[in-house]
């Protein structure tokens, strides 16, 4: 049984992590419909509330890209392929459905290549517009409504404002317990280590909202009153990324004598830290949040004011999470052919250097093999800002 232990919650963690969707693959042998997803731009509030469990499709860095290379272009984002790769060999053959978003071109470029390969009955892809103008909005939010009659057409029934709403609360809830688990990671040394973070976050793409509610506070509570985690006085990191769906990375940094105690990644702080207004329309709370409130390059905010000002705007919350976390240096790890993120890296470098604080650029394929190599670069970072 994967299903949480309530004595444990770290016990479960490491489950639902090594056995990535065991649980949803437990509910869709109880009847319960999964949809797979891509991107933190799927609204996973409204899979929720059609009564369908959202799973996020996750790659393996240690698991050879071998059929996805058959369908797909090598120059496509090798974490694009591995979750592709993965899926064609049968890992997720529980799904019955898949919701892309127009995020990436190695995401909506590819969708319909997922859905002639896999031939699942539900397959919907979320034009989502790429900048924040009010023009734009309005466009989105007419594809989430569009995207709500696609889901009542697959179920056969309405899907209600009064049942979106309430999705909204649970997700609201379960990404404030977020917040509250970054919290543990302030004091020196961290209740919890960047490790342990990545391993709860990337399990609770598997299971139901509720459930992973109750996982992030069972969490809070043993971390809280355990002792510290590990030795303080060493360097305290920021990882900035596009997606890390594995502890592999940040085991790397930790085990080279550092602490990671904050991100800007997904699954992390980008992706949980936003929360959708709850007002009248269900929808615009939603259209707000996925097209404004989630700070992702693949999204363009038109330049206003000085130059200062728009990379203030860009990339201000990083700059006062390096404060608030008392950051003393950043990674900056890239998958290669990752554009929009690739794109960022000049104005990024810029911004976090201007602050102060020093910058290691690394750029890899999504794979572990050159685990030695990054090391030797991660401890080189280490003794310069130490």
């Amino acid at each position: 049984m994967c299903s949480r232990s309530v004595h444990d919650s770290s016990e479960t963690t490491d489950r639902l992590y090594k056995d990535y969707g065991c649980r949803a693959r437990e509910l869709r042998e109880e009847g319960r419909h999964v949809f797979g997803y891509l991107c933190s731009y799927v609204p996973v509030e409204m899979i929720d509330a059609a009564g369908i469990i959202p799973f996020r499709i996750k790659g393996d860095v240690n698991e050879p890209i071998t059929k996805a290379d058959t369908q797909m272009e090598t120059i496509v984002c090798s974490q694009v392929r591995s979750c592709f790769d993965l899926s064609l060999k049968g890992r997720y053959g529980f799904m019955d459905g898949l919701v892309l978003p127009h995020a990436c071109d190695s995401i909506c470029r590819t969708y319909d290549i997922w859905k002639y390969s896999l031939g699942l009955p539900f397959n919907h892809q979320i034009n989502t517009p790429h900048e924040t103008t009010e023009s734009a909005l309005a466009l989105f939010y007419k594809m989430l409504k569009t995207f709500r009659g696609s889901l009542e057409r697959f179920l056969g029934h309405k899907i209600s404002d009064q049942s979106l709403a309430e999705s909204i609360e649970h997700y609201n809830q379960m990404r404030s317990r977020v917040r509250a688990l970054y919290e543990l990671r302030k004091t020196d040394p961290p209740m919890i280590s960047g490790s342990e973070v990545t391993k709860v976050l990337v399990a609770g793409g598997s299971i139901p909202v509720d459930e992973f509610d109750d996982l992030l506070a069972g969490v809070i509570e043993e971390s809280e009153a355990r002792s510290m985690s590990g030795p303080g006085n060493l360097p305290r990191l920021m990882v900035v990324a596009a997606e890390i769906d594995d502890t592999g990375f940040i085991d790397l940094i930790e085990d080279s004598g550092a602490h990671v105690v904050i991100d800007d990644l997904c699954p992390g702080t980008r992706e949980y830290f936003p929360e959708t207004s709850v007002g009248e329309d269900p929808f615009a709370g939603l259209a707000e949040r996925y097209l404004k409130k989630i700070n992702c390059p693949r999204t363009y905010r038109t330049k206003t004011g000085s130059y200062e000002e728009y990379m203030e705007e860009r990339f201000g919350h990083i700059g006062r999470f390096i404060e608030e976390f008392r950051v003393d240096g950043v990674i900056l790890y890239i998958y290669q052919y990752c554009d929009p993120f690739g794109f960022e890296v000049p104005q990024l470098k810029s911004y976090i250097e201007g602050k102060g604080t020093p910058v290691l650029y690394l750029e890899d394929e999504y794979s572990m093999s050159a685990t030695g190599r990054l090391r030797t670069r991660i401890q080189a970072f280490l003794e310069l800002i130490g």
